[in-house]
């Protein structure tokens, strides 16, 4: 047996994968949605994280009667979990510039006044533009902060967004023994073009603010290549 560590980055097809764990898992599903990373400054993200891991170190006798643990969590978080099988981490990654279109219009769409946190109140409430949003310091470099103290090489499994319907079916088979469908959860549904950001000096200011985030994505999509050509 194996504890999968499902991180979901926001606005990486991550509330699909979730109803296919639900799906599968059932109650043995941990849904982690509390920590809310992108809430928080940098030091209380990475001091919380560090807490976490060290607490977790000593064991969890409640997190044993799960399979899996799914969340916007850091993965540093269940790093030092102890666990009498193996622990396999996966996530889901997408174009960086994509991904912030995306989560812009969807935190503008998914309003809900009493419930949001901080960060998408200020966005909503001091209007900023789709270029605030993307090269403003709040969320640069997303990628960096949720994986920080995590090496990507830990993961087992990496899936690209951009692919999503032979990935799920490589992760369903690999990781749970089963052919799961690939839901479609989230998608905008006012969306017209295939791209958000179709101004290409735009991406490119995008891309150049985000270059962290840019070299961890293609080192995603390196890695998903290396796969591909080891399944052939």
């Amino acid at each position: 047996m194996s504890l999968l560590i499902s991180v979901h980055l926001p606005k990486t097809a991550g509330a699909s994968l979730r109803l296919a764990l639900e799906e599968h898992f059932g109650d043995r599903l941990l849904r982690d949605y509390e920590d809310r990373p992108l809430h928080v400054s940098t030091v209380s993200r990475n001091t919380r994280a560090l807490r976490q891991c060290l607490t977790n170190s000593w064991g969890r006798s409640e997190l044993q009667k799960f399979a899996c643990i799914h969340g916007h969590f850091m993965p540093l978080k269940y790093r030092l979990l102890p666990v009498p099988y193996k622990k396999q981490y996966v996530t889901w990654m997408r174009d960086p510039v994509e991904r912030l279109a995306s989560h812009y219009a969807y935190w503008l769409r998914d309003y809900q006044q009493d419930s949001i946190g901080k960060l998408q109140r200020r966005v909503i409430e001091e209007r900023w533009s789709l270029e605030r949003f993307c090269l403003g310091p709040e969320l640069k470099n997303m990628y960096s902060k949720f994986i920080w103290g995590f090496p990507l090489s830990r993961f087992h499994f990496i899936g690209i967004t951009e692919f999503y319907d032979t990935d799920m079916e490589y992760f369903s088979d690999k990781f749970l023994g089963v052919n799961l469908p690939a839901r479609k959860e989230n998608v905008n549904p006012t969306r017209e073009k295939a791209f958000y950001v179709e101004d290409m000096s735009l991406r490119r200011e995008i891309e150049m603010y985000h270059a962290d985030d840019m070299l961890i994505y293609r080192r995603a999509l390196h890695l998903r290549q290396n796969r591909l050509a080891e399944q052939a």
